[in-house]
Order: C-alpha cells, then structure tokens, then sequence
C-alpha cells in the first residue's frame, strides 16, 4: 500500500483545523521533462524544505519534489509540539551511551528548538509560537520520575525551565480527573505547524530553490549523478537528500527496513466558549504519559485539538469516534461535544525512538524517524544534511553513529510485527499496567 495515496485526495490537503486557518498558496507546478541541479530534495516537509533552504543560504543549485502538496505529510498535520531534548530522556541517554553523548544530543535538542524559533522570526512566518508543554502522568511513579528528572536536568544540564507539578497543581494547570501530577516545561512551546511549513517553504523559494509539487519520485538511480525520475520527469544532480520519512516507500530499503510509518489522528471540538479558558491554563499544550500518547492543546479560537487513539492498517479508521474515546476519558465533561474537524497523518518511528540519520550512498543522504518529536528535530535535521553536503560531516555522523537497528523482518514484516506490540502496549494502557 502507498501511503501517498491511501487516505488523501491527490494534491488536496486534509480536512484538518489548520487548513482551514491558514491562506493556502495556489499548487506550484509539478516537475516535467528533464533538469539539473547541485542538490535534489525529495520531500516537502520539514526536513526536506529546513535542507533545501540552508542549502540555497549556502549558495546551492536545488531541486525539491513534492508528490503531493509542501507540508502535506505529518509536518502539516501534527500536534505542533517543539518539545526539547530528543524522544528519549536524558536519564536513558546517559545509560545507553554515557554522559557526553547524552549532554551532546540535549544540546542538539535545544539548537533544534532555537533554529525553529529563529526560522519563525527571521522569515516572519504566522506560526503562532506559545510557550509551554506540560507533562501529564496517569500514574505517581510516573510523578516522581518526572520530578526527578525536572532536578535532574537543572543540576546536571544546566536547564532550569521545567516545573514539577502535583496533583493539585496539575489539576490547576489542566482540568481533568485522571492525571496525578507531572511537570511543564517552559522551555518548550508549540506552533501551528502547517503554517510554519507553509512559511518554510515560502522563504526556501525566495532563496532560490525550485520547487516542484505533483512530482511523486518512483526510482533512484545511484552513481556519481543521482537520478530521481518522476511520471513525468527527472532532476541529474550530484546529491540526493531523501526526506520522505513516513512516505518514503520503497524508494531506499536500508531506511525503509529501519524507520516505520504509523498512522495517527487529531480532532478539533467546536468552539468551547467560557469552558475552554478553565479547560487548559497558561496556553499550554499537553502530552501524557500513556504509550499511545495523549496530546492536545487549545486553539486561539477555543476550539480543543486533540490527538490520540490507536488504528492498526493503513487506511485511516472512523478518526472522529476514534479520537473521541480518549478525549472522552480525559474529559468527561466533554464526552458529547461536537467534532468540526477529524484528520489523520502518517509520522514514522525508529525501535530506538531515536531519528534515523543514514548515508545509503556517498552522494545519497537522508533523515527520518523522529518518532513523534520531529517539529524541531526535523528542522535541524535538515540543517544538518545541508552541513553534510557542503563537506561539514561531524554532526552528520555524530546522528549517523546512533544505532537503528531494522525491524524483524525488515521493510516486509514490520508492520505486521508492530501491530502486535502497539496492539499489547495499547492494552498495557487500559490495564493501567
């Protein structure tokens, strides 16, 4: 099954909260008959477009194709969450691989947050950026960690900005029965994520980078030029960044057998009016602790988006009825509201959780994987593919020394095998184990 073309009309974007509040650029033509250039991108989500831009501020010549639309993936469908650090936690870092590469992958995680921050600003794009991303625990060992951790990162990392929470104080920040405390980390924040991808795009042509969407790559010929062809064309370059992440396909076997697409939903409830101001405090957003994450936030116009709920197979399940099962526990009283808008993306992890850097040829580089914490990571992924390919490796292979094992079975078994873990985990969850 391609995902490219299993739950989506072609070219369109989703139904989503953010398309509707944003001003969609009109389709830019797609690719047809034969070009050159010094770089082509496949993929126009953040880490295809992030490359694409620092490469033209670097004076290259590059090409990015877009099968569907830029921002059409999960860059323009997620929760919006910049969260720090990497997926993992720095506790759990430092035990796989000791204490200053843990301290170099945190430091990455706050450059990454920074660069998102800066792109936002010097490009004057809409994302509206907000600060905030609290923590929420459904259980009080899960509490305690999460205080720990808080101590933990100002004494041994020098970041002071996350706050424990109790109960109370959870309760205070978040309105909902189930949650035992946690912690909100100031430090973080979130935006609306397909006008920031809308914006990147935007800046990356200005600098000179031809985009092309409608142009779904179906072959890569390796050698000294790379060849990416099209239905209807070719881009001959001497690099090829493959940032397809979730959508990728077959078009590399070494990334698809590591890095895995999943399918995950977000709803928008109507406008809650008075309720939503005690609903959720502060302006955070919020993601808890179940293995199937529970992620939501207000929107600027009262609405509450939020994502969770699991669905095994490729094609998207009833996503309203879904979702609402999880909102529903979270927020009793919100059980019977009604849902305006019900959207699914395709995001793509890693066993490691860890985003999966690979240089599959010596001209070919790619960055995937971010395992549901790619806002931030992704753009310096694709910064950091751009340092590559300009002959600045370090950090390159700093992300490319991480392991990423494949799946069992490889690009054919996974999905079967994943649905048998996400299927026990998600029951891990109902349990309370």
């Amino acid at each position: 099954m391609n995902l490219l073309h299993a739950n989506d009309r072609p070219g369109a974007y989703p139904p989503s909260w953010y398309a509707a509040t944003v001003e969609l650029p009109a389709p830019l033509p797609p690719l047809r008959g034969e070009t050159r250039a010094d770089v082509c991108v496949v993929g126009g989500g953040y880490t295809g477009l992030s490359a694409a831009l620092h490469l033209a501020g670097r004076g290259y010549d590059v090409a990015l194709l877009e099968a569907q639309r830029v921002g059409f993936g999960a860059s323009g469908r997620n929760g919006g969450q910049v969260g720090s650090g990497q997926r993992l936690e720095v506790d759990e870092l430092e035990r796989r691989f000791g204490r200053e590469m843990a301290r170099r992958l945190w430091d990455f995680g706050e450059e990454a947050k920074a660069l998102v921050r800066q792109l936002i600003d010097h490009h004057g794009i809409p994302a509206n950026w907000t600060p905030g991303v609290a923590h929420a625990m459904w259980h009080d060992r899960e509490v305690r960690h999460a205080h720990a951790l808080a101590e933990k990162l100002a004494r041994d990392y020098g970041y002071g900005r996350v706050e424990p929470l109790d109960r109370a104080g959870m309760r205070a920040l978040v309105d909902s029965p189930v949650y035992r405390g946690g912690a909100v980390d100031w430090g973080a924040a979130h935006i609306h994520p397909l006008a920031y991808a809308l914006g990147l795009a935007s800046a990356a042509r200005k600098a000179g980078v031809r985009i092309y969407e409608g142009s779904e790559v179906h072959h890569v010929a390796e050698g000294p030029e790379v060849v990416a062809r099209t239905g209807q064309g070719a881009v001959h370059a001497r690099h090829l960044v493959l940032a397809g992440n979730g959508y990728l396909g077959g078009l590399n076997r070494h990334v698809a057998a590591r890095v895995m697409p999943i399918n995950n939903f977000i709803v928008a409830t109507e406008p809650l009016g008075p309720r939503a101001g005690t609903l959720i405090r502060k302006g955070v957003a919020v993601a808890d602790s179940k293995f199937v994450v529970n992620y939501f936030r207000l929107s600027p116009d009262g609405r509450l988006l939020f994502g969770g709920g699991e669905s095994y197979g490729y094609r998207f399940p009833d996503i309203a009825a879904t979702v609402r099962r999880p909102m529903a526990r979270v927020f009793p009283d919100l059980a019977d509201v009604r849902i305006d808008y019900a959207w699914g993306g395709t995001l793509a992890i890693t066993r490691t959780r860890l985003p999966c850097f690979a240089r599959p040829a010596p001209n070919i580089l790619s960055a995937s994987g971010y395992s549901g914490h790619g806002v931030a990571l992704a753009t310096l992924a694709g910064k950091i593919l751009a340092e590559a390919i300009a002959g600045q490796t370090e950090r390159f292979d700093v992300m490319a020394s991480l392991p990423t094992p494949p799946f069992p079975g490889g690009a054919a078994l996974r999905w079967p095998i994943l649905v048998l873990a996400m299927t026990w985990y998600a029951l891990r969850d109902r349990l309370g184990i």
